[in-house]
């Protein structure tokens, strides 16, 4: 086992195409990092594989800033260390709804409860005229794009900023786990594809593929400012694609500085 790098930051996504937060520690399991995009909205207009209202369509969305009420209890499964004082890999027990409740600050500094129709009604007025109908999803799983976890390395935001010419924002990739590596240059990890690592004394994750890119990274964090020049040069430069998406093959908690292992 040898170790590659170390765990940068950890982000969740409570609620789909919206801001992201940073956490401390973090339960990796295998319906993706605990409470991470685990309510969406849904729209009529958007097709059935896909039902999604997200930042592509209204690229406000990505200011809107979803807290957890129960900070506590929406940050690790209820049981977590009592499972795991039984034994390694004993699944732990997910809170119910109500430990996930959110509330949802809009741009303008108004906040609402996730499932208050009054946060929809925000939402629609800034789309303007049209047929379009929101609702709300909640599910235990995240309401991910492809796969349960995403990683991004520090060193190919930092190359893709030089290759650009313009700086790039790390939360533009809206990652759940950066790294840092030792490797020191950029896109080195598409070389994990395929591997197995192991993130701490536990957490053990699959890299699947390296993630298709689109519009969402091309929105300046702090603006909601669409960027275009980021999404053209990925897709002219790295065949659309940066960044990894992987699996959890082990669950278990991380936080930042843990270090990321190669098994295999």
């Amino acid at each position: 086992m040898s170790e590659i790098g170390k765990i940068e930051s950890l982000w969740r996504y409570p609620v789909k195409s919206m801001k992201g937060e940073t956490l401390e520690s973090a339960f990796l399991a295998f319906s993706g990092l605990y409470g991470d995009r685990i309510y969406a909205l849904k729209s009529s207009l958007a097709p059935a594989g896909f039902p999604y209202h997200t930042g592509r369509e209204q690229e406000e969305m990505i200011l809107y800033r979803p807290r957890f009420v129960h900070s506590a209890a929406s940050a690790k499964p209820v049981n977590l260390d009592d499972a795991d004082a039984i034994a390694p890999g004993i699944k732990p027990v997910f809170a119910d709804r109500t430990a996930f409740s959110v509330e949802v600050t809009t741009p303008d500094g108004d906040t609402y409860a996730i499932d208050d129709p009054a946060l929809i009604e925000d939402l629609k007025t800034r789309l303007g005229e049209g047929d379009e109908e929101l609702s709300l999803l909640y599910s235990d799983s995240a309401f991910a794009d492809c796969r349960p976890i995403s990683l991004f390395s520090l060193q190919t935001v930092k190359q893709l900023a030089e290759e650009i010419e313009a700086p790039v924002d790390a939360r533009q990739f809206r990652a759940n786990l950066y790294a840092d590596f030792l490797s020191g240059t950029g896109f080195s990890e598409n070389e994990l594809v395929g591997k197995t690592l192991r993130i701490g004394d536990k957490a053990t994750i699959a890299i699947l593929e390296i993630d298709p890119r689109c519009k969402m990274i091309t929105l300046d964090p702090e603006t909601g400012e669409a960027r275009p020049k980021i999404l053209r040069h990925i897709a002219q430069s790295h065949n659309g694609k940066a960044g990894l998406y992987a699996a959890v093959l082990v669950e278990g908690s991380v936080k930042p500085g843990d270090s990321i292992a190669v098994l295999n």
